[in-house]
């Protein structure tokens, strides 16, 4: 019997992981508020989002192969850079993740039954957490079953969009959107990359992972960019920017009749298996967190059943219903670009301190760092403001809890935590 995890997958098998990662509900929302603000400018947006998710993606990449834990930032900031710094990671993580779960929500529902989005995002919240309380979550099977979808599907936007009259030519008009314009819009495209560092925790499945794990990142990243190109230019060609902007579904307005209730089914059934990943994830997130009292420790229980942490995701599916029925989705989209933006930042900022010695990685990660902040600070303002409002309010929270532990009693010399003064 195996007790650890095996060394059995090659290059090849981490750039599939990594693609079928990235490959998700995401592309199906992200072109229409990108669109609106770049126009036909979407593809350089998207190759500078592309870029910086892959400085992102090799600082993780570097981190994992020096701390092999679950926690990704949160784990390397604390590391490298502090208690503070390793808080804030994880606190972005989750509020860039539970507003992505958001998008996600409303995505289905546009894509489902457009007249009554709200209803039926606000349903699969409920269904999604009401599955994850159970302890199921998607298995591989089906997550290679919805990889499969969403190629065919976004093969069919192609299809149908190319066979359609062009609009406009998707490679004019760049200079007149302008840099601002370029880089807001690839703030939003980032959201669509989510995922590309699952690539960097396969350090301990995979074959001379320190050889493995950066050849298979700049391969995933680059599929995955060759295919959001091609289904830009489609969708563009087809609809035009302003078409896309307009809708809530924009590549099944791309694709048009019809090929576009395919397409709606499609959008749908990704955006349900990337939900209920989402949630249980970052319930999971919440759990580390409150064990580590970094938050309220009441979330830190875990059902004596179904061994889950069900008030981590009662709490996060709390949060995202909230969303769903208040925020629009480019809303959504945009606090969750800011949040995670902010988690990479601390990573690439880690990263950093790891490579004196070499300074085309030091390099690397800096700019990795730089670009995080740069398309932060420059999303719409209402995701910079609410982004910034919710992360300092985390941070608040943690300073009441901290003080709250120092006034209280000190446990016995020898128990609990070995370092007292805490992160």
């Amino acid at each position: 019997m195996h007790t650890t995890p095996q060394r059995r997958l090659g290059t090849g098998d981490a750039v599939v992981l990594g693609v079928g990662s990235m490959l998700g509900a995401g592309v199906f929302a992200v072109f229409g508020p990108a669109a609106a603000i770049a126009g036909t400018a979407v593809l350089p947006a998207l190759l500078v989002a592309g870029a910086i998710a892959t400085a992102n993606a090799m600082s993780s990449a570097w981190l994992a192969a020096r701390y092999p834990e679950s926690g990704g930032a949160y784990v390397y900031g604390r590391r490298r850079l502090g208690g503070t710094w390793g808080f804030l990671a994880g606190w972005a993580f989750v509020t860039g993740k539970t507003a992505s779960c958001a998008a996600m929500a409303l995505t289905l529902g546009s894509y489902a039954w457009p007249e009554h989005a709200r209803a039926v995002a606000a349903a699969a919240v409920v269904a999604m957490v009401a599955v994850n309380l159970r302890g199921i979550t998607r298995t591989a099977l089906v997550t290679r079953l919805l990889v499969v979808c969403t190629v065919a599907v976004l093969a069919a936007v192609v299809v149908a969009a190319f066979s359609r009259p062009a609009v406009v030519s998707p490679l004019d008009g760049w200079a007149g959107a302008g840099p601002l314009a370029v880089l807001q819009a690839a703030g939003l495209l980032f959201f669509a990359f989510a995922g590309y560092a699952r690539i960097a925790t396969l350090g301990e499945e995979v074959r001379d992972p320190a050889r493995t794990i950066p050849r298979a990142i700049p391969l995933a990243l680059g599929l995955v960019l060759v295919v959001y190109a091609v289904v830009a230019v489609a969708a563009l060609r087809a609809a035009g920017p302003d078409a896309l902007a307009a809708s809530a579904a924009p590549l099944a307005t791309a694709a048009g009749d019809p090929t576009a209730p395919l397409v709606r089914v499609g959008g749908a059934l990704a955006s349900a298996g990337v939900l209920l990943a989402l949630v249980a994830g970052v319930g999971r997130t919440v759990l580390a967190m409150a064990r580590d009292r970094e938050l309220p420790a009441a979330l830190a229980a875990v059902h004596p059943r179904f061994a889950v942490p069900h008030r981590a995701e009662l709490a996060t599916g709390a949060v995202v219903l909230l969303l769903v029925l208040t925020a629009a989705p480019v809303t959504a989209i945009g606090l969750s670009g800011f949040a995670v933006l902010v988690y990479y930042a601390v990573a690439n900022a880690a990263a950093l301190t790891l490579h004196r010695d070499r300074p085309w990685r030091r390099a690397l990660s800096g700019s990795g760092l730089l670009g995080c902040v740069l398309l932060a600070l420059l999303l719409p303002p209402v995701s910079v403001l609410t982004g910034t409002v919710v992360l300092a309010a985390g941070t608040a929270v943690r300073a009441v809890i901290r003080i709250g532990r120092d006034r209280g009693p000190r446990p016995p010399t020898g128990y609990g935590r070995s370092d007292p003064t805490g992160p």
